[in-house]
């Protein structure tokens, strides 16, 4: 390239020393604001060519320089960004490793290379998160947020430090911003629900509950979302109920039921509220009839206590006899049968009845302590020891207990949700015994 220049330029000269011989008249020249100027006309030629030339190897200078500059500064970034990756790798294997001290070292030294980087800023923040400094871990969320007021990392990170902290209001702000710009962010949408829980906010969960509901991707998340709708629903008229809103609570209860029958919690619910308005004649119906429908023992144990309470036990034995000749395989219904024989002081009939249930799976341990007593009353004392050692030998409460049928947790207390795995409508009693 430098010898094709240089003959150019010899080719230049030789043309304009040929036009000077045919070119020598004088040409004159009137510079604004100067005045005029008579000059052989090569020289104008000569002169309009070495200013050419001068702005030609300005520009060309000037485009040089900042190509090298640019070069200077991509080699010099990616320098940087080759450091800045190896720090960061070695920031997460030290976090693996769960050497804090080393990661936090890493991390610093990202900063000092470049102060804006999102991801540096946010693993210390979970660093000290972990200690517990909440304090200098919201440091440096908000730094990373004041760098990028919209990265939904950075905004979840701020929820959940909010909920550690117990600063419920700025957590639901937080989601708040992030629902904003994504109103379909389910996670948003969950965490913002499970906060509502922790407030009692039964009321707002059934509208945010319907929202999710509509954002559900399969037909699988679509029918939990309904079911927890069903159960938010229940936990409000609970809520209303408990804060002696009646009529709130009935509503609730009813409109759950039109979904599913068998929702066993609002029957309760129902059943709850019509005692307290003193329609016991109408609980009852209610209970006998779900009862009927459903065959729920729940159902069967709480009008039990409901007819034993308004003393009509031979309403009650008249039920139980009904299950039984539906389902003469059913030993908890022959169980609570033989258990109201007893305290009627009916013997002979509480001891046919006892005594028919299978002892196998079904065996419970207050089936043994009422048999006992019945062969002490029957003067029959051997065989009573035997019943009453099977008692010893259990390790379960003396009573009936009551099992999740979702994740198996058994409560020797009926709850309308399982409280370890959070699903409604789950307990029946465990007929095993364990």
């Amino acid at each position: 390239m430098g010898k094709l220049a240089f003959f150019i330029i010899i080719i230049f000269f030789a043309a304009i020393a040929f036009f000077s011989i045919e070119n020598a008249e004088i040409t004159t020249i009137k510079i604004p604001f100067d005045g005029t100027y008579n000059v052989p006309k090569i020289t104008l030629i000569l002169i309009s060519s070495a200013v050419g030339f001068f702005l030609t190897l300005l520009f060309v200078s000037f485009r040089d320089t900042r190509r090298f500059i640019d070069n200077w500064q991509v080699q010099r970034k990616q320098k940087q960004e080759v450091k800045i990756q190896e720090l960061y790798s070695k920031a997460l294997n030290s976090l693996l490793s769960h050497d804090r001290e080393n990661a936090k070292g890493a991390l610093e030294g990202i900063l000092k290379e470049n102060p804006e980087y999102i991801n540096a800023l946010l693993r210390l923040g979970d660093i000290y998160a972990e200690e517990n400094n909440f304090q200098q871990a919201n440091g440096y969320y908000q730094q990373a947020r004041g760098i990028d007021p919209k990265n939904f990392e950075t905004l979840f990170l701020l929820e959940q430090l909010m909920e550690k902290t117990d600063r419920w209001s700025e957590a639901v702000r937080y989601l708040d911003d992030i629902l904003e710009t994504d109103g379909k962010n389910l996670t948003a949408l969950y965490r913002k629900r499970s906060i509502y829980e922790k407030q009692g906010r039964w009321d707002d969960i059934l509208a945010l509950q319907k929202t999710i509901l509509k954002h559900e991707h399969s037909q699988k998340e679509k029918e939990r979302g309904i079911r927890d709708l069903l159960g938010y629903e229940y936990e409000y008229g609970r809520d209303s109920l408990e804060n002696n809103q009646l009529e709130k609570a009935k509503k609730a209860f009813k409109s759950i039921l039109r979904t599913d029958q068998y929702f066993t919690p609002a029957t309760l619910g129902i059943t709850e509220v019509l005692v307290r308005e003193g329609e016991n004649e109408e609980a009852i119906n209610l209970l006998e009839k779900m009862y009927e429908q459903t065959g729920s023992k729940v159902v069967l144990a709480r009008l039990e206590d409901l007819l034993i309470n308004l003393n009509e036990p031979a309403r009650l034995i008249r039920i139980y006899k009904n299950g039984i000749s539906r389902n003469p395989n059913d030993p908890v219904t022959k169980f609570f049968l033989g258990k109201l024989y007893y305290r009627l002081e009916m013997i002979d009939d509480a001891f046919e009845i006892l005594t028919s249930m299978d002892a196998g799976g079904a065996a419970y341990q207050e089936q043994h302590q009422l048999l006992g007593n019945l062969y002490v009353r029957r003067n029959e004392l051997e065989k009573a020891i035997e019943e009453f050692k099977k008692v010893i030998d259990f390790k379960s409460a003396v009573r009936l207990p009551y099992c999740c049928n979702n994740c198996g947790t058994i409560s020797l207390e009926w709850s309308g949700r399982c409280h370890e795995c959070r699903q409604w409508n789950t307990y029946e009693f465990n007929l095993d015994g364990h």
